[in-house]
């Protein structure tokens, strides 16, 4: 009987391992719709939601990712899904928000510090905040790349006799540094995969390493992982010149990004 009973263990393991392969390979692959509302929001979802989503990027999640974790790499960008005039909108926004002009500086020289690509921090935080420094999440998270508490004091965040923690967080210089400290740690606890990196950053590595070093099978990280692979396509050097098609500056000043996982959330 213990022999049947391990022989059993050892197949259920092995199914699990196998559908958590499954859900790791086809997590880098969707769909991506937006639309910009009257207001000058721009909403995105992994999902056609409703009649006012149209397609914006097909597989734009779908990367080899094995080499991109580090600066200095450049792919092949996406194109809009149609080529319509509602999906080169939304290009321009993702591409021009005020918002990011405003901590791109910031950006720039932390990332390169710490040896992250300043685009993969750019597609962090598109998806984690939509460039909003004052975004407080319902389980706390804070700023522009949406950094917990104690993940910020992990990462060099630490309280004084005049703020705490959750006040320095909104400081953008000092979350965006926690949060890229943050994502360089993953990188050398996961080298070489991103889809992983970015998987622990949305469930932490705790979940990540839970299921043997796949991305688990939650999903609203499933959705985060290849929705953060497709902007971190548009935020590539090479986009720019190719992508922009106006001067103008005008454009959404707001994003809101819909992720499976997150749709009941407020």
């Amino acid at each position: 009987m213990a022999n049947d009973a391990n022989t059993t263990t050892r197949r259920l393991a092995a199914c699990v391992l196998a559908v958590a392969a499954l859900c790791a390979t086809s997590a880098a692959r969707a769909e991506l719709y937006g639309y910009v509302d009257g207001d000058g929001v721009a909403h995105f979802s992994d999902e056609k939601l409703d009649e006012r989503y149209k397609l914006f990027m097909k597989d734009g999640g779908s990367l080899d990712t094995a080499n991109l974790s580090r600066p200095g790499i450049r792919t092949a960008l996406p194109k809009p899904a149609g080529g319509d005039a509602d999906a080169n909108k939304l290009y321009r926004y993702v591409l021009n928000h005020p918002n990011l002009k405003v901590v791109d500086p910031m950006i720039q020289q932390i990332a390169q510090a710490q040896n992250v690509d300043p685009a993969l921090v750019k597609a962090v935080m598109a998806v984690e905040s939509g460039f909003n420094p004052t975004a407080v999440s319902p389980k706390g998270a804070i700023g522009l790349m949406q950094v917990i508490p104690d993940t910020g004091a992990r990462f060099g965040v630490n309280a004084d006799k005049r703020r705490t923690v959750e006040q320095k967080l909104t400081d953008p210089r000092m979350n965006i540094s926690a949060g890229v400290r943050y994502l360089s740690w993953l990188m050398q606890l996961f080298p070489n995969n991103l889809e992983l990196v970015l998987a622990a950053y949305n469930a932490g590595e705790g979940a990540v390493q839970r299921y043997n070093n796949q991305i688990p099978p939650f999903p609203e990280t499933r959705q985060y992982v290849s929705t953060v692979l497709a902007f971190y396509q548009l935020y590539q050097p090479a986009a720019g010149p190719s992508v922009i098609r106006t001067s103008s500056g005008e454009g959404p000043s707001r994003v809101r990004v819909v992720l499976g996982g997150r749709r009941n959330m407020p």
